[in-house]
């Protein structure tokens, strides 16, 4: 059967792609912040996954205001690169899995999870920059990818409950999925951050690190958190934290952390990367 074995969270801002695909990573401003996942890196050459569940929101690549799912599945066998309007990144296209997708999409429409069925869609940074972080730049990905985007642009987002128990219909999913298959769940997003209005380039460390502690303590308090609190403490980008929330449910509450990273600034955002194990 299948398996969930890890959990991963780390922020997707889209400035750490840039700095790695121009070569700037040993520069002083990013040495530091990539420095930060080099442990990761080295782990996950020793626990690979056969296939990477990755949760992310779209930055109006594959949906607009015309369409806003809360949560959309991608069941495709391949997933192009976005163009965000400077060009596609120079990585690999990512190669879906679709058995498992549509097993995951069936089981949680059955667990009554509305799921958004997506046969097309082009992945951007918030997917592309999370792999890059974990595995560098090969010339190919390493793993299967099944993308599964989070409304957290347009109110209302899906609470931080409603995302966790979405993290619970995952892991039930995927452990009635026959093929003995290595499965990891990463929640991408974050950490605080405000990109206009007079807060904006806002970071607030003390949120975050305690984010960061409960999500691995206690879950339940951040179910808890309502999306006001997000915006009032971590800024209007801030609520992409209930993403991590999905991951963390898909865990199981005995999750293990392995590793922990966080860094400020990193253009004008909170890092935070976090590796859990599977109990």
């Amino acid at each position: 059967m299948a398996k969930i074995t890890a959990g991963i969270s780390t922020s997707h801002v889209p400035a750490l792609g840039a700095a790695l695909d121009q070569g700037k990573t040993k520069e002083g401003y990013w040495a530091p912040l990539f420095k930060g996942y080099e442990p990761s890196r080295q782990w996950m050459q020793e626990n690979t996954p056969d296939v990477v569940i990755l949760v992310y929101n779209d930055h109006a690549s594959a949906f607009s205001l015309e369409l806003v799912p809360t949560f959309a599945i991608g069941c495709a066998d391949r997933f192009q690169i976005a163009d965000e309007g400077w060009g596609p990144r120079p990585v690999p296209v990512v190669e879906g899995h679709p058995e498992l997708a549509w097993h995951i999409a069936q089981s949680a429409i059955e667990d009554e999870f509305d799921m958004t069925i997506v046969n097309r869609m082009p992945v951007d940074h918030g997917l592309t920059v999370p792999l890059s972080m974990m595995f560098g730049q090969p010339k190919s990905w390493p793993c299967q990818v099944i993308p599964i985007a989070v409304n957290v642009v347009v109110y209302p987002p899906p609470s931080g409950r409603r995302c966790y128990h979405l993290g619970q219909a995952i892991q039930r999913a995927v452990e009635s999925f026959e093929p003995n298959l290595n499965v990891q769940v990463w929640g991408t997003g974050g950490m605080s951050h405000q990109l206009q209005g007079s807060r904006a380039g806002l970071i607030n460390q003390e949120f975050d690190k305690a984010f960061m502690d409960d999500l691995v303590a206690n879950p339940e308090v951040l179910m808890q958190k309502p999306h006001v609190e997000y915006l009032r403490e971590a800024g209007s980008e801030g609520v992409e934290l209930v993403m991590w929330l999905i991951m963390r449910g898909a865990l199981g509450p005995q999750a293990k952390e392995l590793y922990r990273f966080y860094h400020v600034p990193a253009s004008n955002t909170a890092v935070g990367h976090m590796i859990l194990e599977n109990a």
